[in-house]
This record gives C-alpha cells, sequence and structure tokens, in this order.
C-alpha cells in the first residue's frame, strides 16, 4: 500500500465517527505527531559527534539537524576515496541523500554554515586555482584553435587529407579546461548537475539550507520532476551518467559521486515526501529523513561552551585535510573517480547479515515496516554506506569497515526508518489535510466574517486552491471534519446570495 492509500483508508475510517451527528466536536484536520526519540548521537562518535555538539551549542539548534548536517558534511567529503562492497558482492557508493525538515526560525542557515565551513574553504581555493588556471588555458587554446584552423586552411603545405591528418595528429589533443570550482550547488536541474559533472568536480553535493529552492525549482516542475528524480536515484546507485541530446552529443559519465542535504520547512517538504510519482520512482527510499521537535522558546541566552569552538575547528581541519587529499582518477582522466573498494570486516558482515534478516521480516504483509517497504528495503545498503563514511572519516586508510562502525551505522538507519514510520502513519504528509489546515487558518486569522462562500475561498484565500475544483475538495474536507457547516441563503463577500455558504466554526480553546 502507498502513504497516499494508507491517508485515503485513515481518511474513510474517520468519516464513520461523524455521520448522522455522532460527533458534535469537529476532529483535527492533521494528527498531532508523537515526538520523534531522541537522535542517537552516540553513534556519532569521535570528531563527527564533537562537531554535532559544538554545532548544537553554538546554534542551539536542534540536535538531529546539527547531527544531520555533519553526516551529510562528511559523506560529501570522503564519497569520491572509496566505495562499500556489501556482502552480496556489490560495490555501492558512500554517497547518502539527506532531507531535513524545520521550520522557518530553527536557525538551518546557521547550522548548515557551520556544517560546511570546510568544504566553501575548500571551494574557495579551488577557485583560486581555477583563476590562476584559466587564463593559461585560454591563451593555450587560443593558440591551438589557431594552429588547427591554419593545418585545416593551408593547402600549399597540407594539399591532401593524408597531409593534413598527420599534421593534426602532431598537434595533438586540444588542452583541458581547468575544472569548474564547484563542489556544492544549491537548486540544480538534472541538465545542470550533468554538465557541472561534465566539465567539473567528479565528487559534488546538492546542499541547501533553503530546500524548498529545489523542491519548488525548475528541476522539480512537473515537465521536470521524474527526470530529476531518476537522474538522482542513478547517481545515488553510481551508475554512469549517459546522456544523448541533439545539440551537444552523446556523453557517458563514469566515475561520478553525488551527495544530498535538503533543509526545508515542513509544508514544502510534505509536498515533496507525498509525491506519489517520487514515491513510485523510488527516489524516497534513498532519502534519510528527520523531522525534529522545534528549538523555538528554549533558546536563552547562554555563553558557548569554550571546547565547541575547539571541537568545531578539530571537525573543520578533519574535513578539510579529506577534501584536500588527491582523488583515485581513470588514467588519462581528470574528472573520472576510481573509488577504491572498502570491505566489511568479518564481523561487520555478520552484523550486516543479520540486520538485513531482522528488516526483512518487518516488511511482510502486516509488518511494522510494510508502510515504508521501500525505505525499508535499502536501509541495509543504507547503513553500510554510513559505515563505511565513519570509517573514513576516522581512517582515511582504513581496510575495511569495522564491528562498530556497522553498529553505528545501523542505530543511525534504525532512526531513520522510525522518522520515516512516525510522519507517515500520522498522515501528516497528505497534502490535501495540509491545505485543508491552512484554510481553516487562514479563515481563522485573515477572514473577518463568520461566514464564508466557496468563491470567496478560491478568489481570496490560500494562493494553493485558488481554482474552484481545488477549493471545493477542501472544502469537502473541512465540511467532513466539522469545521464548516452548511448554510442557506446567507450572502457572500460581494452582498450576493449563494448557494455554497458556509458558517465557520470555531472552537474555544
Amino acid at each position: 500500500m502507498t502513504r497516499e492509500g494508507a491517508n485515503e483508508q485513515e481518511y474513510e475510517a474517520d468519516n464513520f465517527s461523524n455521520i448522522s451527528g455522532f460527533s458534535s466536536t469537529p476532529r483535527p484536520l492533521v494528527r498531532k505527531m508523537p515526538p520523534p526519540d531522541p537522535f542517537p548521537i552516540g553513534a556519532l562518535s569521535g570528531v563527527l559527534g564533537d562537531a554535532a555538539a559544538a554545532i548544537h551549542d553554538l546554534s542551539q539548534a536542534p540536535m538531529a539537524m546539527c547531527a544531520q548536517s555533519v553526516l551529510a558534511a562528511a559523506t560529501l567529503a570522503v564519497q569520491g576515496h572509496a566505495d562499500v562492497e556489501l556482502p552480496t558482492g556489490q560495490k555501492r557508493p558512500t554517497s547518502c541523500f539527506f532531507l531535513s525538515v524545520a521550520d522557518s526560525g530553527e536557525r538551518k542557515s546557521r547550522v548548515d554554515d557551520l556544517a560546511v565551513a570546510a568544504i566553501a574553504k575548500h571551494e574557495a581555493s579551488l577557485r583560486e586555482i581555477f583563476d590562476d588556471e584559466y587564463s593559461t588555458w585560454r591563451n593555450a587554446n587560443d593558440v591551438y584553435e589557431k594552429q588547427r584552423s591554419q593545418i585545416l586552411g593551408d593547402k600549399k603545405h597540407y594539399p591532401d587529407q593524408t597531409t593534413k591528418q598527420t599534421a593534426l595528429e602532431a598537434l595533438g589533443e586540444a588542452p583541458g579546461a581547468p575544472l569548474t570550482p564547484i563542489l556544492v550547488c544549491g537548486e540544480p536541474t538534472y541538465e545542470g548537475l550533468v554538465k557541472m559533472l561534465i566539465q567539473g568536480q567528479p565528487s559534488v553535493g546538492v546542499f541547501s539550507a533553503e530546500g524548498g529552492q529545489f523542491v519548488g525549482g525548475h528541476g522539480m516542475s512537473p515537465d521536470n520532476k521524474l527526470r530529476t528524480a531518476a537522474g538522482l536515484s542513478s547517481l545515488w546507485d553510481g551508475s554512469p551518467i549517459k546522456r544523448v541530446r541533439a545539440g551537444d552529443g552523446t556523453n557517458t559519465l563514469p566515475g561520478r559521486r553525488v551527495s544530498m542535504h535538503l533543509m526545508a520547512q515542513s509544508g514544502v517538504m510534505a509536498t515533496m515526501l507525498a509525491d506519489p510519482m517520487l514515491m513510485d520512482q523510488g527516489l524516497l527510499s534513498r532519502v534519510l529523513l528527520i523531522a525534529p521537535l522545534s528549538a523555538s522558546g528554549n533558546r536563552l541566552w547562554r555563553e558557548p561552551a569554550p571546547a565547541s569552538k575547539t571541537n568545531l575547528r578539530t571537525y573543520d581541519n578533519r574535513l578539510l585535510s579529506i577534501l584536500e587529499m588527491s582523488k583515485p582518477l581513470a588514467d588519462g582522466k581528470s574528472n573520472e573517480l576510481t573509488p577504491r573498494t572498502l570491505p566489511l570486516s568479518e564481523e561487520a558482515r555478520a552484523k550486516w547479515i543479520a540486520f538485513s534478516d531482522h528488516v526483512e521480516g518487518l516488511i511482510s504483509p502486516g509488518g511494522v515496516m510494510e508502510p515504508i517497504k521501500g525505505l525499508a528495503n535499502k536501509l541495509a545498503e543504507h547503513s553500510a554506506r554510513i559505515a563505511a563514511v565513519l570509517a573514513l572519516v576516522e581512517n582515511m586508510e582504513a581496510e575495511n569497515v569495522s564491528g562498530s562502525h556497522m553498529d553505528a551505522g545501523v542505530d543511525l538507519v534504525q532512526h531513520y526508518a522510525g522518522e520515516a514510520l512516525r510522519l507517515f502513519a500520522s498522515g501528516a504528509i497528505s497534502p490535501n489535510l495540509r491545505q485543508a489546515q491552512n484554510t481553516l487558518d487562514w479563515l481563522w486569522t485573515s477572514w473577518d466574517k463568520p461566514e464564508v462562500s466557496l468563491p470567496d475561498i478560491y478568489q481570496r484565500g490560500p494562493s494553493a486552491i485558488r481554482t474552484k475544483t481545488k477549493a471545493t475538495r477542501i472544502v469537502n474536507i473541512l465540511l467532513d471534519h466539522g469545521w464548516l457547516e452548511t448554510i442557506e441563503g446567507a450572502k457572500n463577500a460581494t452582498g450576493k446570495r449563494s448557494q455554497e455558504m458556509y458558517k465557520i466554526v470555531e472552537v474555544a480553546s
């Protein structure tokens, strides 16, 4: 069953409590979610755990969001160096996709800035190198193009095809352009991301503290959504990019790695998580999600602990040292990675198999994880990827993933599975119910009359329901839940009588 189907069944079941006056009290539109379990910060031992705690201390943002940001940044730093080998024999990237749900005021940008400071510093160094190399390359390329043109146009010295071809072979290939110095981008289209991977760094991240720009951007528009989702899924899998375009030819791009961390408000992220196309396509099963409780109201001023800045510097220096390491490249290629293989130790392998079997028992019909079956099917792989990231951050020369790192990976993905179940089971990501709640909030705060008509709602209400069809669907939900009552013969805002007039129900707090 899809989440959307599950929400529809819950909605239909709720209807029975409101038939023939069985309930006179309006029912909540969006069920109150149970609180999340504490983020297993102990799984991020060492430099990453200390950094997450430091960012939490310095920003007073939710600990889960701080830990998520640190783990995402670490993933970007190491993903180009090694792939993890699963007990199945598959070699999988260490890349991970993360989503963090937090509303405005939760200090997402502050957390992101602190977590990716080393990445930003390395990117600045790449820009300096690029600026120095670009001028030299441009001059060399101009000389090359001039010589090539002379060979092709000189009939005296190169009178036939054979002499021209011999001269061109002696001239050699055009000088390679310096790589574009971009490590992270916030709202790329898939086409833009591919172009960046053709011309730029082979290991990049899609990172944004304003994830709504990506979810609502051109790359996720109705015309492009499937292409973007399929492309990102393929990149997560580590598959070579195959691109055929009439204008710029055919490209096959092996050896690229992309990680992702989007931070966005609950309404924006709910739209993405409730999208059946993204669910069916498989992108959402590749995403690790958190939605921590708000820290607002509990952030009284205090001086950060002296150790926080020290621990953050240690983390920055560690990531920067990894980012500055030479990445393994294919012979003769400037941006085609050949990551080494990082196997699981015997202990880690046994723990991975035990966890995989445990999850398999929970996704059978009626099982605990059946509602998130797509994600659950990839939990074991997620755990190995994260375990490999932790091992590499600790020691870039690690020979394998240890049992303790696998324990940490399992602890983390179990938390992510719990978050997915909490959100999906609560119906909190049902877009219709969320739009109904937004409409009700608008009626209470922005509409100054006790009655409202259907045209009033779709002509003056929230922008997301500015059509009669959408407004009718939302009004029916509000009627069913008892927040609107049909009245006859009333006048709308223009003074005209309307057959679609409703009394707005308000419940005393």
